[in-house]
């Protein structure tokens, strides 16, 4: 919801266009230089370590398939839990992501692992199209709050977003937020599908108008998800909003980032652009499943000095 510094920018269709369209240009050439020279910092022992534990802790461990059981689930939050069974200093991770049939086994399996820290998160609002009227979204959304959902991670409707039809998009949000209740609400504007950088500042701020405790960069289900850039550009952003509101949201990328050496890029990012306040898995998260892994082998190489290979973590 705004404040009262930008209470009026939503009061019309007319209003929300102006101001949105009245946000600076993004200037691909240097916003891509930036990312690619924050991407060469280098991160020595100690720093590493820190970063390692830091981002295991900041991950939404995810499984968005069709084929997903209830098995898998109950074996996703273990891991969650506990990512590395012979090592109980590893911390666990933010929360389990999971679709809305899913919830209540994964909050069971967690609860049952005394494991309350860890957040459910659950996608909702036809995920990952957005293609489906607001009821069916809004009554999604629902289903997965009374299953026991902390999170919901909603997708916008990028063809209303694309036509220009802000306003839409902006009461569709609210709606949803509504419906989240005491959830904390990420809002996925999937990148890949925006076209240009303009669109990505001026989602990022239409999602935080209307709401948004999370801004996220993508579903992970289309060709380009979560990038330096684009990331870059949405924590300018949340950094700029809060020096407007006094309000904190967070950032979340994911698709795409599957390695030790990108998600310290990333936190690089985060601490160079947005500062230290959003350096905690309150603001920042990894939507992942495939980077955990790579952590977890890196972070044994660094207390051993070898590097396990594959073969010492789970698959999931």
């Amino acid at each position: 919801m705004p404040t009262n510094a930008l209470a009026d920018v939503t009061a019309s269709d007319s209003t929300l266009r102006r101001f949105l369209h009245g946000l600076p240009g993004v200037d691909a050439v240097g916003l891509e230089a930036r990312a690619a020279a924050l991407g060469t910092r280098s991160i020595k022992t100690t720093a590493k370590a820190y970063a390692l534990d830091l981002a295991i802790s900041m991950i939404d461990l995810t499984t968005l398939e069709g084929a997903d059981t209830p098995g898998k689930v109950r074996a996703l939050a273990a891991k969650a839990v506990r990512p590395d069974p012979t090592d109980r200093t590893t911390p666990h991770t933010a929360a389990v992501c999971v679709y809305p049939d899913m919830v209540a086994t994964a909050k069971a399996a967690l609860a049952a692992a005394g494991a309350t820290e860890v957040k459910v998160a659950s996608v909702a609002t036809a995920f990952p199209a957005g293609r489906a009227a607001l009821d069916v979204k809004l009554a999604d959304t629902r289903d997965a709050v009374a299953a026991g959902a902390d999170e919901i991670d909603m997708v916008i409707d990028r063809g209303a977003f694309l036509a220009g039809t802000y306003m839409k998009v902006y009461e569709e949000i609210r709606a949803v937020k509504e419906a989240s209740g005491a959830a904390r609400l990420k809002v996925i504007f999937e990148t890949g599908e925006l076209s240009t950088y303009d669109n990505i500042r001026r989602a990022s701020w239409l999602g935080m108008l209307a709401g948004a405790d999370f801004i996220k960069t993508s579903t992970g289900k289309v060709a380009v998800n979560a990038t330096p850039a684009n990331t870059l550009l949405m924590l300018e952003a949340v950094r700029d909003f809060r020096a407007q509101t006094g309000i904190q949201v967070g950032v979340k990328p994911a698709g795409g980032i599957r390695t030790s050496k990108d998600a310290i890029k990333f936190l690089v990012l985060v601490n160079e652009t947005a500062g230290e306040d959003w350096l905690d898995n309150h603001w920042f998260r990894f939507g992942a499943s495939s980077l955990l892994n790579d952590l977890l082998m890196q972070r044994q190489k660094l207390a051993t000095g070898r590097y396990s290979g594959p073969d010492y973590v789970t698959v999931d």
